[in-house]
């Protein structure tokens, strides 16, 4: 069994849950291998806080679900050859990023279009990051990505190595709507497929109409607001009205169609299919701060629930690609977040933060139970930082 871990005297407790965001009446979050095993009050919970090897107190900051980026661009290891980087995951992690979800290692150099080169990527990346968590976060890798090559005995041949995500966009095809038999028999096989929507985005890839979506039906619409290029007005409305798509919204794509797309699912009440996610490391570059841009944009200029909009990137995803993390509640993974007002904000709390449009100051980071970073190295400094005993000789102060 793991060292347990409990965060302690948090001042607000977001749940991840669109439809009851706030977790009203906690203040302390319990953990063992791995999971939450208690949401609840410290006095009521007080046996569990004192058995654990580590306490994080919240000093009366913002506890949350940790983020999870729904559309970040991994290939193998934590190295991006589209920017060159090295380390950029875990640099994600300081931005509040407990896991990613790979829409297809598409930036490998020399990517393969056979069949077998595209089930090999594909197997290779999820078995790589299987055993790799780069700062801690879960990379959720391995999305094959589609091509007219790919036979009904090929999904099968994935789902048998554990692939189950699947990317439309990219493939060979000499008109999009001819992969509708390669998007069903992945969805046949368990695969939950995301598809690119509106203009081209690197050489190589199509345009995709809301036409080319009706008939693929894809479970996921990719960047709905810009993958960076949006669909129309009209387009848009087309898949939130005949469809049932879960909606990405990212931060490499159009602002001005993100914020009308989120008033139109809170108008249609289609909140619970809203998902958000960066679409980096793209040309758009390398964004720790990513996700949270987004969220802290969409609450502002939306004027929609900051709560409501960080359980869009967290609880959504999750249940959109049935992961682990993004709720807080007892079996869900131990990935958390404590944040606060940044240093000379107006706003007195994280999510009066989000509200009026800024970044929270990030003060710890915690993924499958394990202290991963006090201080953030790359959000501005909390107005209260979190504490943790005993103190982690491992983990230096990111700044001051």
């Amino acid at each position: 069994m793991s060292p347990h871990l409990a965060v302690v005297g948090a001042g607000t407790v977001l749940s991840g849950d669109i439809d009851a965001p706030i977790v009203t009446g906690a203040d302390t979050v319990v953990s063992a291998d791995g999971l939450i095993t208690a949401v609840g009050r410290r006095e009521e919970l007080a046996a569990q806080v004192d058995a654990a090897a580590t306490v994080i107190d919240a000093q009366g900051a913002t506890l949350a679900p940790g983020l999870i980026d729904s559309h970040c661009h991994v290939v193998l290891g934590d190295y991006t050859p589209r920017q060159k980087t090295v380390d950029f995951l875990a640099s994600y992690v300081h931005g509040g990023i407990t896991s990613v979800v790979s829409p297809g290692e598409i930036h490998a150099p020399g990517r393969p279009h056979d069949a077998t080169g595209v089930k090999a990527l594909a197997i290779a990346a999820r078995a790589c990051f299987e055993n790799f968590r780069p700062g801690g976060m879960r990379v959720h890798a391995g999305a094959v990505v589609l091509e007219p090559t790919l036979r009904p005995d090929d999904f099968a041949e994935l789902q048998r190595a554990g692939v189950h995500l699947a990317k439309f966009g990219f493939g060979r095809y000499d008109d999009p709507a001819d992969g509708a038999d390669q998007v069903r028999w992945a969805q046949q096989h368990g695969i939950t497929v995301m598809c690119h929507s509106g203009g081209a985005s690197i050489p190589g890839s199509k345009p995709i109409t809301p036409e080319h979506l009706l008939e693929l039906a894809p479970d996921v619409c990719g960047h709905v607001n810009g993958g960076p290029t949006s669909l129309s007005e009209s387009g848009v409305d087309v898949i939130i009205e005949q469809t049932t798509m879960a909606l990405q919204l990212v931060q490499a794509g159009n602002l001005r169609s993100a914020v009308r797309i989120l008033r139109k699912a809170v108008a249609d009440g289609q909140l619970g299919r809203v998902v958000i996610g960066s679409d980096t490391p793209t040309g758009t570059g390398v964004m720790p701060l990513g996700v949270l841009k987004t969220v802290a944009e969409l609450s502002s200029l939306a004027e929609v629930d900051p709560a409501v909009v960080w359980a869009a990137a967290t609880g959504n995803n999750a249940r959109t690609w049935g992961l682990a993390g993004g709720l807080l509640r007892p079996g869900a993974a131990a990935d958390l977040v404590v944040m606060d007002a940044p240093w000379g904000c107006t706003a007195g709390d994280a999510l009066g933060a989000l509200r009026i449009g800024d970044i929270p100051g990030i003060s710890a980071v915690v993924t499958g139970g394990v202290l991963r970073a006090l201080l953030s190295r790359n959000t501005p400094r909390a107005a209260r930082l979190a504490t943790a005993t005993p103190a982690p000789a491992h983990l230096e102060p990111a700044h001051h």
